[in-house]
């Protein structure tokens, strides 16, 4: 009897020991997967993002949008405006409220030239980090300097660093805001970036769709035209946010 209890106890404890590691491999096999998928750019929206957050457009596209993100860097945007009208390109800038507050004539000049203008916080906080009164606030600041300095009113956010999580989608659908993310990050701002390595993290992606995130950096700027032509070299259109179909 007592032998049997044994035996027993040992197939239970190997049972689940099995049990166990099927577990854990299944979770190192989701993990990995989910670090692939954002390796390449792809994210799966849960529930609750649907119709509030955009990361990407639809995936048989033949749209590609580029967004830069603005909280500095206006001693190259008129080089990065000129790059874009020269190659009849319209793009989407996500300008901070203090920014846009600072550099009235060239949010003027951006906004003239075709380009969309969206927010981008009014202090490039992370949505995280702080209450959802002050992203709130960030938000309405952004949005009034903006509307006060063009007369039009935005109604995407980029979250500062790509940094939120569901406060910040539902205070974003109750202020009647999309969120903007990216599928493709140029990283320009990490040191070593030359045009070179930006081109490279770029043009190795799957682009059919795809949001470009970049900055206005030296480099980048630099990168910019071989960027469109390898871009539309592929029969992609490019084309602000406000198009994008997803």
């Amino acid at each position: 009897m007592k032998s049997n209890k044994i035996l027993i106890s040992v197939v239970f404890i190997a049972v689940f020991a099995l049990f166990l590691y099927q577990v854990i491999s299944l979770g190192s096999i989701l993990i990995q997967n989910h670090s692939a998928m954002q390796e390449e750019g792809v994210e799966t929206l849960s529930p609750d993002e649907v119709g509030i957050v955009i990361r990407n457009g639809l995936p048989n596209s033949n749209q590609l949008v580029l967004s830069c993100n603005v909280d500095w860097g206006e001693e190259v945007i008129p080089d990065m405006l000129k790059i874009l009208k020269d190659n009849n390109v319209k793009i989407t800038f996500f300008v901070s409220g203090r920014w846009a507050k600072n550099n009235p004539e060239l949010l003027k000049e951006m906004y003239q030239e075709g380009h969309e203008i969206q927010s981008h916080g009014y202090n490039h906080k992370l949505c995280t980090q702080n209450s959802v009164e002050t992203t709130k606030d960030e938000i309405l600041k952004t949005e009034a300097v903006i509307l006060d300095i063009l007369g039009v009113k935005t109604n995407v956010f980029a979250p500062p660093s790509g940094d939120y999580d569901q406060t910040t989608v539902d205070l974003c659908k109750d202020l009647g805001y999309k969120m903007a993310l990216w599928s493709a990050d140029t990283i320009d701002w990490r040191e070593g970036s030359t045009a070179d390595v930006i081109k490279g993290r770029i043009l190795k992606k799957q682009l059919n769709g795809a949001i470009v995130l970049m900055h206005p950096k030296a480099e980048t700027v630099k990168a910019l035209p071989d960027l469109i032509k390898e871009i539309k070299g592929r029969n992609l259109e490019i084309v602000p946010l406000y198009r994008l179909s997803y």
